[in-house]
């Protein structure tokens, strides 16, 4: 079956998707295979005034959908979690045809994504208030918690389905409505999980995608109208500094997950073997286009040279190739300007002195072979910037202190890892690393149960966890005299 048959396979009990598909008008955005270069379908580039009405609809819903109660908004989402995973595979799919990721990585991220709709749908019972002890005998003083309003979201192409319900879910818990930007590279995917929110009961009013050629209009809309009173958005700091700074004039509260440039760490006194694998798993997932994925691999004098031999290996058995060939675990980069970055980037590497251990070959197409840098140092420029791809630069170091210094020298904060088997040290390590998010002895720490957020210029606010919803909630203080 071709890809386009396989997406209209899907798309015949989506009616949503399937509009999309079809509508190929004049200014219509193509959604283009990366690991094929095929044309996949179109999604409508809305005007401006187009999606000032859908946030004027969302409005409107949102007074309806906040009066009913958390129960009701709870069966729903549970109704669209099971409906998520009824579809794991044709979700999937489409995912791996328009974002390029691996198949079985693909139906992974479905069922991620699907699990923030299944937490948020038991949180949306728990958004609790409190009874505050009162200053005199004659008043009572209690909290309540309340929704937003209405919610906008922009959301990038690496995790399309992921970033959509792990910003939904909660809005929609807590009584929001939610209108959302997925990326013009991978729209498919949003439209097909929207469209099961349709079947679950959620009103088309209260969830909405939308897309335009003009990402710029989108941000200054979304950062700029009154009616929207909250904004999440997901991608790189430079914009994110721009959103947080176009949404001043409305004092509009934002969440922001930004750029990230995670140190991985292992101490002489690591599992080597289960580092390699945490390593692995961690650099690689996604081709390396993850905004928690080691960027940066510091490793003691000590073990170097194991560590490297073991990680070279390991890196050869990676299959590089179209998602849905079998066995294939590294697809595409996204587009044409990622692949040349990265490219850019290992050829610096290697006239400032860095060597290629495996690896580094251009491959045509979208593809790059995985590649490990050894001999790299801290000023390096690969070093000092997100790589977004499947390169994994090691650094040596040899004292704790020396470690820290360069691990925390970046402007962003968003994931760490670090190796070792000393509990003294994993302690030390953890409260000194500038890190929003730290995985000891892991290298997989995303899971809807925790709050997922990064510091200093990685971000502001958390996703999932028990402080997912609050984001999408404001504290009310009731104050009763003469009693």
């Amino acid at each position: 079956m071709s890809e386009n048959a396989q997406l209209h396979h899907f798309a015949l009990n989506n009616p949503t998707l399937l509009s999309v598909l079809c509508n190929k008008s004049d200014d219509a955005i193509e959604v283009i295979n990366p690991a094929s270069d095929e044309t996949l379908g179109y999604v409508p580039s809305l005007s401006k005034n187009a999606i000032i009405d859908i946030i004027e609809r969302a409005h409107l819903a949102q007074k309806q959908w906040a009066n009913l109660p958390a129960k009701s908004r709870s069966a729903m989402l549970r109704h669209w979690y099971e409906l998520v995973m009824a579809n794991q595979d044709d979700l999937a799919r489409i995912m791996t045809l328009e974002q390029g990721k691996p198949f079985a990585e693909a139906k992974g991220e479905v069922a991620y994504g699907a699990s923030f709709i299944q937490w948020f749908a038991e949180e949306a019972k728990r958004t609790y208030g409190e009874s505050i002890p009162a200053t005199s005998e004659d008043k009572r003083i209690i909290t309540i918690k309340q929704p937003v309003g209405v919610a906008a979201a922009i959301t990038p192409w690496n995790f399309p389905i992921a970033m959509i319900t792990r910003k939904a879910a909660p809005a929609l818990a807590a009584g929001c409505s939610f209108i959302a930007k997925p990326a013009n590279q991978t729209p498919l995917s949003a439209y097909a999980v929207a469209e099961l929110a349709y079947q679950a009961g959620i009103p088309r009013d209260l969830l909405a995608m939308v897309n335009s050629h003009s990402s710029v209009m989108v941000g200054q809309l979304f950062s700029s109208h009154p009616l929207i009173q909250k904004l999440s958005f997901t991608g790189s700091t430079e914009v994110g500094r721009v959103l947080i700074g176009q949404s001043a004039d409305t004092v509009k509260r934002t969440s922001m997950e930004l750029g990230g440039n995670a140190p991985f760490i292992v101490f002489e006194d690591a599992d080597i073997e289960r580092a390699v694998q945490g390593a692995l798993a961690s650099k690689f997932r996604n081709a390396g286009q993850t905004c928690v994925c080691a960027n940066r691999f510091y490793v003691h004098d000590s073990v170097y040279d194991d560590f490297v031999q073991q990680f070279s290996r390991a890196i050869r058995t990676l299959k590089v190739g179209h998602g849905l060939d079998e066995g294939v675990t590294i697809g595409p980069l996204i587009d044409r300007r990622a692949k040349d970055q990265i490219l850019a980037l290992i050829q610096g590497a290697v006239v400032q002195g860095a060597q290629v251990a495996t690896g580094g070959e251009d491959l045509g197409g979208l593809f790059i072979a995985p590649t490990l840098l050894t001999e790299v140092t801290q000023n390096m420029d690969i070093v000092q910037k997100e790589i977004f791809g499947p390169v994994a630069p090691v650094i040596r170091f040899s004292n704790d202190s020396e470690l820290i210094a360069m691990a925390n020298d970046t402007i962003h904060g968003l994931a760490s890892y670090f190796y070792s088997q000393n509990i003294n040290r994993v302690f030390h390590i953890a409260e000194a690393l500038e890190f929003g998010m730290v995985g000891i002895n892991e290298g997989i720490i995303s899971t809807e149960v925790a709050p997922f957020g990064g510091v200093k210029q990685s971000g502001i606010g958390r996703e999932g966890g028990r402080q997912g919803i609050e984001e999408y909630l404001q504290t009310k203080y009731l104050c009763f005299g003469s009693l």
